[in-house]
């Protein structure tokens, strides 16, 4: 098979949870654990730094990678989903995956899926790891794909695992509270293995230290060691954030530039520089120099899309992939500095999120242009707008994500602002 039929077997043969939604949830890891004995166990072979939460996962991923390859190492990194092609999700410093290597992989273990019938992930992850092991990287970066405990990554033993943070998200799955999702994500923390919390919520502390004190394992906080200060993001020229880093109370890094420019990405940042410190811990010599010019060139390093990326100068046109309600709010947050006159917003969703908590949150001074990613998962633009009409969102369905934009550019002003987001696969579209 070439490397397109090689993908329509892969969405075609294995249920995927981002496309066709809780047929692809599985409830153990059991067929990772087949799969993975049937390749040897190869992500034992390597280092490895585990990453859950609700939001943030994939920056931090995303950081911490760009850091690694500064200070001179050969890192792998597992994201998901992908947003223009299914190599983003398995890269060695910043390059995809070679097309042959995903066509091989598949001919050689295509019996041995029939046997064990694994999902679209459980597959890609044992690729990953059988990838990550050929090429000798000196370590690995896996982001879960949906909650931690249950999640095909969580097989690993990393020397670190971190959770960026608790929302409500995947709520089918993970539960309707946020205890029962941290309960979740806090299935990645291993015996003896140090566990890192980015943003501290009450509600939610002590799950983390019980669970930690379970495994013996040594718990950290980021935001107890480190602090932002002078936060500003330009909107003017080239979009970037500007902070100040504090640790422990003191003056670390002036003027850190970031691409990424979502104020959001503060809390990030400082889980990154958290897991900077234990991994110094271990003797990594990282030094601050690494860390400064790893996350100032963090795209160009990683390839990382979609977070708050400007797609067009005239009128200002941004995307981000925030899908669920603290991401929706951030969002919300970041329109609000970013000048403009009129706000246009090109959005869609999925048909198993709580949308309705979401559209409450959005802008009624607003033009929308409702569309439907072109997933199975994708809400229907139709019932999109009935629903966002309701709520006072007042705009207009469009027939494809392409169309909804082509019509947002031609009624938008230079001085206006175009955001296209609330799905993923709105984003994936649109940078496609």
């Amino acid at each position: 098979m070439d490397y397109q039929q090689t993908l329509d077997f892969l969405y075609s043969q294995l249920p995927m949870f981002q496309r066709i939604g809780a047929a692809a949830y599985k409830s153990n890891l059991d067929n990772t654990i087949a799969l993975d004995n049937i390749l040897g166990n190869l992500h034992k072979n390597y280092k490895s730094i585990h990453i859950a939460g609700t939001n943030g996962k994939g920056s931090v991923s995303n950081f911490i990678s760009s850091i690694l390859q500064t200070k001179g190492l050969k890192v792998g990194l597992y994201t998901s989903p992908h947003l223009k092609d299914f190599k983003e999700r398995i890269r060695i410093n910043g390059e995809k995956i070679p097309e042959k290597y995903v066509c091989d992989f598949v001919e050689n273990y295509k019996n041995d899926f029939k046997n064990i019938k694994p999902s679209f992930f459980e597959m890609t992850f044992g690729m990953a790891t059988k990838y990550f092991s050929d090429e000798k990287i000196d370590i690995a970066i896996f982001e879960t794909g949906m909650g931690g405990r249950l999640d095909s990554t969580n097989i690993i033993n990393p020397i670190l695992s971190v959770i960026t943070n608790i929302g409500y998200d995947h709520t089918a799955f993970l539960g309707n509270t946020l205890e029962k999702i941290a309960g979740e994500k806090a299935g990645i923390i291993k015996p003896n293995v140090p566990a890192i919390i980015g943003e501290t919520q009450k509600e939610i502390k002590q799950i983390f230290i019980d669970k930690a004190k379970n495994k013996n394992s040594q718990i950290y906080f980021a935001d107890d060691t480190f602090e932002a200060k002078n936060i500003n993001y330009s909107a003017k020229g080239k979009i970037k954030l500007f902070l100040d880093v504090y640790k422990n109370k003191e003056a670390y890094i002036n003027n850190l530039q970031c691409p990424l420019a979502g104020i959001y990405q503060t809390k990030n940042i400082l889980t990154t520089l958290k897991i900077v410190e234990l991994l110094n811990r271990s003797k990594f010599k990282i030094e601050k120099q690494h860390v400064i010019e790893g996350i100032e060139n963090v795209i160009t390093r990683t390839g990382i899309k979609g977070r708050w990326q400007v797609i067009a100068e005239s009128p200002l046109t941004i995307c981000d992939t925030a899908h669920n309600i603290d991401g929706a709010k951030e969002v919300v947050k970041q329109i609000k500095l970013t000048p403009h006159k009129t706000l246009h917003c090109v959005i869609g969703f999925v048909n198993d999120k709580n949308i309705e908590s979401i559209l409450k949150l959005l802008p009624k001074n607003a033009k929308y242009y409702f569309c439907k990613a072109n997933i199975p998962r994708g809400l229907d633009e139709n019932k999109l707008a009935e629903k966002a009409n309701q709520l006072k969102l007042i705009g207009k369905a469009y027939s494809s994500v392409k169309n909804a934009l082509i019509n947002a550019q031609k009624i938008a002003k230079k001085d206006d602002l175009i955001f296209i987001g609330g799905s993923t696969f709105i984003v994936a579209e649109i940078i496609n």
